[in-house]
């Protein structure tokens, strides 16, 4: 099995980044969740990010429901534009915080180790 350096997770999903040997390969982001996986660059990340804030939005339906997000499903636009995720709201909102931690824990790193290493 190939090594892997954790980036975020949740109950729902992690992301990671691949290594080869003791190199950490940053280009891309391995993020895994629902039996599905993507290999995204942090442009993508954002992209994706901003595609669930725009579901979420759109289907915002269920705030007044009875049975609060867990019967409904709809189709999540992802990065890729052949594929689509058909997710509940509570899946959504899984998904959001997978990707926005790993969002945040990038630009940490970056900022950490990049501008704000004297």
């Amino acid at each position: 099995m190939r090594e892997i350096e954790q980036i975020y997770h949740n109950n729902y999903g992690i992301a990671f980044y691949w290594k080869n040997g003791k190199e950490v390969i940053s280009e891309k982001i391995q993020l895994v969740f629902k039996e599905t996986g993507f290999y995204f660059t942090v442009q993508e990340l954002i992209q994706f990010c901003d595609l669930i804030e725009d579901s979420m939005i759109e289907n915002a339906c269920c705030e007044a429901c009875e049975l609060k997000y867990s019967c409904h499903k709809f189709l999540l636009k992802t990065p890729c534009p052949q594929i689509d995720l058909a997710v509940s709201m509570t899946e959504l909102k899984s998904i959001k915080d997978l990707i926005e931690g790993s969002i945040f824990k990038i630009e940490l790193d970056e900022y950490v180790y990049g501008v704000g290493l004297n």
